[in-house]
């Protein structure tokens, strides 16, 4: 299992004061030299943390491959078709949210969203499509032809402990179907080093992206301590 670290908030820190730094780019240098395998950052369409020089920033002058997060916007997919990350994923966005509420509606917007997959796909990225743990939207993620989806754990995360087994279950049976209709598994959102236990237990996924936790916190610990943590909870459940 890989570990892709999100970098967007370091760029919301900076944002708050519009400052040059703390720069994601630095994070993203420091995140590979403690093992993480990927770096994702959310290209917003309101810009609110990462910015498009950031963007071409982190692909260009650090060392792992970027995942770009983005809506299926037309401008948004411009940039991704310029700047070539090695993977782009999907997802829903809505100008008043504070986060990534949910799992894209793959069934609605199927058109759109196979116009826009299988350009990137032409490109050589690979697709991602950030997605709830239902059979509808993993068959339809496929058929959009998608190289994989991220599952949104999120919903897990954020259960009373009494819900978690149904919401985990729900996890585990959404990556086993994926997995067997040749779709990557990833997931993300939520997880921080007090759930990933749970998370650990869901078959077939390649990589987890977390963010938010580990930039909160590598305010107390720093961020090579931070990443460091998360990489070995990983690394002694693949032992």
């Amino acid at each position: 299992m890989k570990l892709g670290v999100n970098v967007d908030h370091v760029a919301t820190l900076r944002q708050a004061r519009g400052t040059s730094y703390p720069d994601p780019l630095d994070a993203a240098i420091i995140c590979a030299r403690v093992g993480a395998d990927n770096i994702t950052a959310h290209l917003r369409e309101d810009r609110r943390h990462i910015q498009d020089e950031d963007i071409y920033r982190i692909k260009n002058l650090q060392s792992l491959p970027l995942n770009l997060e983005m809506a299926n916007s037309k401008s948004i997919v411009q940039i991704a078709l310029d700047v070539l990350p090695s993977e782009v994923c999907i997802v829903p966005e809505k100008r008043e949210e504070l986060t990534t509420e949910g799992g894209l509606n793959v069934i609605k917007d199927f058109n759109s969203l196979q116009e826009t997959t299988l350009l990137l796909v032409s490109k050589k990225i690979h697709v991602s499509l950030f997605i709830e743990p239902s059979s509808d939207s993993i068959v339809a993620s496929k058929d959009i032809g998608a190289n994989a989806i991220e599952l949104h754990t999120g919903t897990y995360c954020d259960a009373d402990e009494k819900d978690k087994p149904f919401e985990l279950e729900k996890l585990i049976e959404a990556a086993e179907l994926a997995n067997n209709l040749g779709l990557t598994v990833n997931a993300g959102h939520g997880i921080n080093i007090d759930n990933i236990n749970g998370i650990l237990c869901i078959p077939h996924i390649k990589t987890l992206n977390i963010g938010h936790s580990i930039i909160s916190r590598s305010i107390f610990v720093g961020i090579e301590k931070a990443v460091k943590e998360i990489y070995d909870a990983l690394n002694n459940e693949n032992d």
